[in-house]
């Protein structure tokens, strides 16, 4: 029983680095495949580590690829505008009388398709400047506002653009129900990696059990920054409580008794800004460590660690932020040598 942590720091790095020394040194590569299974709560940040293996191990997206998700993106866009114009209507929040025909004109469109102009964009950006709506934006934990929202609102201009084609951060930010299962298939020093995504809503996961066989290791992905928030799918339950449920029916499952945890403790650049403004007491009443992130991470860290009731496994914990290129680069490298190792130590 236990937990190990990796920031990314130099103590980490040089740690990863002598493994993959060693592994290089006794000239042992793993012939089978690596079955990395991704679980955790919905919005986690799942899909957006798949999406960041394609970007690293597979040369990243082409043209046409980035083009299939500029629907998505324009969807997210605008149904992020209209939930923040609800809330504020809902709060009687006074928006700016000239605003109003656009808000109405905002408020009669299709989220799905969309006829998206340059004019709708400068629209968008106005009522987003607006004092009413920066207020609703405020009170964010109170209703289902993607974590994107504001993204997507200060490239607003870009993004509706005549021609736009979506950048690779546009995509890791991009948000989409995963349903069913996503595989992500690559190559990384002569080792087959396949990782599984699977959709974390309540009502996918009775698909789980399906990708439950011949799993190397399980990332199981937490939101760090959703600790004030509720479930899309059940407003009276507390998202991060949801994950520890869960997290304790993974690390304690027959099915994962001498299968590899990795722990991501995911979007700590949100985590970083809201605990300066919202106590970590508002989920954990017994937390004393004040509205500061290295002790609050260590907290919630904590909390999960301690639920792998077998002492002979370890749970490899990291902080993330998934839509960091390099920060999950870095991480990974650290997950590869910590299954490869396993892997070729199962094999003999």
């Amino acid at each position: 029983m236990g937990c190990s942590q990796s920031n990314g720091n130099k103590e980490e790095g040089a740690k990863s680095r002598a493994i993959d020394s060693q592994l290089k040194k006794d000239k042992k590569v793993f012939r089978g495949e690596i079955k990395l299974l991704l679980l955790g709560a919905g919005e986690s940040g799942k899909s957006t580590i798949a999406k960041q293996m394609k970007i690293i191990h597979l040369e990243g997206f082409s043209k046409e690829e980035l083009l299939s998700f500029k629907d998505i993106i324009h969807s997210n866009l605008i149904s992020s505008v209209k939930v923040l114009i609800q809330h504020a209507i809902k709060m009687h929040f006074k928006i700016s009388k000239k605003l109003r025909g656009k808000v109405d004109n905002l408020m009669n469109l299709n989220s799905y398709p969309l006829d998206i102009t340059p004019e709708l964009g400068a629209d968008i950006a106005e009522v987003w400047q607006d004092k009413a709506i920066q207020k609703a934006f405020g009170q964010s934990s109170e209703f289902q506002l993607l974590d994107s929202a504001e993204y997507y609102f200060e490239n607003v201009e870009r993004i509706c653009e005549r021609g736009y084609v979506p950048t690779e951060q546009d995509v890791l930010r991009s948000r989409s129900k995963t349903t069913g299962i996503t595989e992500t298939e690559f190559e990384l020093e002569g080792t087959r990696f396949k990782m599984v995504d699977v959709g974390g809503q309540r009502s996918e996961r009775k698909k789980w059990i399906h990708c439950f066989q011949d799993v190397t290791a399980v990332i199981f992905c937490v939101a760090l920054s959703e600790y004030d928030l509720k479930l899309y799918e059940d407003e009276n339950v507390n998202r991060m409580h949801e994950s520890l449920k869960l997290f304790d029916e993974i690390c304690n499952s027959k099915w994962f008794e001498s299968v590899s945890v990795i722990l991501f403790l995911n979007k700590s650049d949100l985590f970083r800004e809201k605990i300066k403004k919202v106590d970590l007491k508002v989920t954990f009443p017994e937390y004393d460590g004040g509205m500061n992130y290295e002790p609050a991470s260590e907290f919630v860290q904590e909390r999960f660690c301690s639920l792998n009731k077998n002492p002979h496994k370890q749970v490899f914990a990291h902080i993330t932020c998934a839509t960091d290129t390099q920060n999950i680069k870095l991480v990974f490298d650290d997950v590869k040598n910590i299954v490869l190792q396993k892997a070729l130590d199962a094999s003999g």
